[in-house]
């Protein structure tokens, strides 16, 4: 069993990565405020799927693999540079629009919000880094089992990441209104998004290039 002190530091990591703005928010922001926050909450369950395939995979030594092999693992980093380049172009281009401005999407059934939240979550390597580099961190092998360390660390993580971000779909309206009475914070938020995933993709690019 993990020690207490540990399981807070971890969890305050993991509070602080969910608060960052990225892939996860953005997708789960903007169906709840296209489609309300039953959709959003419906994509939150396939973002949390792929934390789960994550966390086991951390767990049972696959992840390890994939950092092992460089081809595997540039692969999975160039397809969450794409997205996250595609993303950054959907915030900065001409006309472009922010993930809490209120907009007409197509409306997809709940097993394709359901998909496409674990695809979102499955294309984020920052997921994957967070448990090959930083939950070894916390794990102590004279505290018991490592894997179950590490799945207890992992649920840690899940269940953060759930309270959060089920918060954000749930209240997600009004963010849209607060930003749609207020276009020069849409405009300022838009841009700041915009510029972190651009810088984001860029380095995650160049890291799986070396």
């Amino acid at each position: 069993m993990p020690h207490l002190t540990s399981m807070i530091t971890f969890a305050l990591i993991c509070l602080g990565m969910v608060l960052t703005p990225g892939p996860n928010m953005i997708y789960l922001v903007s169906r709840s405020i296209s489609q309300g926050p039953a959709a959003g909450l419906i994509s939150l369950g396939g973002v949390v799927l792929g934390f789960v395939f994550y966390m086991l995979s951390a767990a049972l030594g696959i992840t390890a693999f994939l950092f092992a092999v460089p081809f595997a693992y540039d692969a999975l980093r160039l397809a969450g540079a794409a997205y996250l380049a595609w993303l950054a172009w959907n915030a900065l281009r001409p006309g472009g629009r922010s993930a809490f401005q209120v907009r007409d999407l197509p409306k997809d059934g709940p097993r394709k919000l359901f998909v496409m939240g674990l695809v979102t979550s499955l294309l984020n390597p920052k997921v994957a880094v967070l448990y090959l580099s930083l939950l070894p961190q916390f794990i102590d092998p004279a505290a018991g089992s490592v894997f179950s360390q590490s799945v207890i660390f992992g649920f840690t993580h899940i269940a953060v990441s759930l309270t959060f971000n089920a918060i954000f779909a749930l209240t997600a309206g009004s963010v849209a209104l607060f930003f749609s009475s207020r276009p020069s914070f849409m405009l300022v938020q838009r841009w700041l998004m915009g510029t972190v995933l651009a810088g984001l993709a860029m380095r995650m690019a160049f890291e799986a290039q070396r």
